[in-house]
């Protein structure tokens, strides 16, 4: 086989699909929305479609790296004069690194068509937000119906009666709102609107209308990066025995490591990590006062 040819190959089909995958997430929403709306395009979520740019990258430098080392003789060749002479800023290799450190720098000051391309983006995923709707608050779709309802004030039996109004059967009041969109096929927006007449308090949505002692600290997560987060991390943030949580936690039937990663954990005990961290809060607050 030709490796020169194998890695040319490789080089052109990856940068297509990187050139693809570009265009796409460049028009994504953001994070919180794509993940509220449950944004998918050809199947894939904002989530798919970043991981791939990021693997396909990697994919590309690598056939990149052997690409200049097969063609090593005629890149210097590139980086001579006419008197074959070897010179690093050569005319084309200047205009090259020019127009790289340009759109560098523009792009920092923010100036025309640097800017032009990120404000457009801007719009798309401003636009994205008026049509699919804002999420309450973070990870809002990964909290139980119970857990949702509870945060923006709405009755949970009220809530429940209306969705088997709309044709939603729930009868696990801890089962995540994004798959109680998934299974009746719609969006946790959709799931949103469909229980809000069951409010029930004046309360503005992801308002923290809690005091300041630990067990009411712990009614409000932390505002990104949960998942990322071991259960002592999450623990000592909110001022709470680890212990006792943890404790409180095994009780339930889940199998705790309080180093762990709080989404590998969930991914464990075939949940989410929302519904551990509304666990801890139930835990906080059925130990007050003891």
């Amino acid at each position: 086989m030709n490796m020169r040819k194998i890695t040319s190959m490789t080089m052109v089909w990856s940068l297509i699909v990187l050139v693809f995958n570009s265009i796409v997430l460049y028009v994504v929403p953001e994070g919180r929305i794509a993940n509220w709306a449950d944004w998918r395009f050809w199947g894939l979520d904002k989530h798919d479609w970043s991981a791939q740019h990021t693997t396909v990258g990697f994919l590309f430098i690598f056939a990149a790296m052997l690409h200049i080392y097969y063609n090593w003789k005629p890149i210097l060749n590139y980086m001579k004069d006419k008197a074959k002479k070897f010179k690093v800023f050569t005319a084309a290799s200047s205009i090259g690194l020019g127009l790289t450190v340009i759109f560098i720098v523009g792009t920092y000051l923010d100036v025309p068509p640097m800017s032009t391309i990120v404000e457009f983006s801007e719009q798309i995923k401003e636009g994205a937000a008026q049509k699919y709707g804002d999420p309450p608050y973070g990870q809002a779709q990964s909290s139980s119906l119970k857990g949702f309802t509870s945060r923006m004030g709405l009755d949970l039996n009220r809530s429940m009666e209306l969705l088997r109004d709309a044709g939603i059967e729930v009868t696990d009041d801890k089962e995540m709102v994004q798959d109680i969109a998934e299974r009746s096929g719609n969006t946790p927006q959709q799931i949103y609107d469909i229980i809000k007449p069951a409010g029930i308090s004046p309360a503005a949505p992801g308002a923290d209308t809690h005091s300041e002692d630990g067990a009411d600290k712990a009614m409000n997560p932390p505002k990104s990066g949960m998942g990322k987060k071991t259960i002592t991390q999450l623990c000592e943030e909110i001022g709470q025995d680890c212990d006792m949580i943890i404790a409180g936690l095994k009780q339930r039937g889940m199998t705790i490591d309080p180093e762990q990663k709080l989404k590998d954990l969930a991914a464990e005990n075939g949940t989410g990590p929302m519904q551990i961290y509304e666990a801890m809060v139930e835990i906080v607050n059925e130990n007050k006062g003891q």
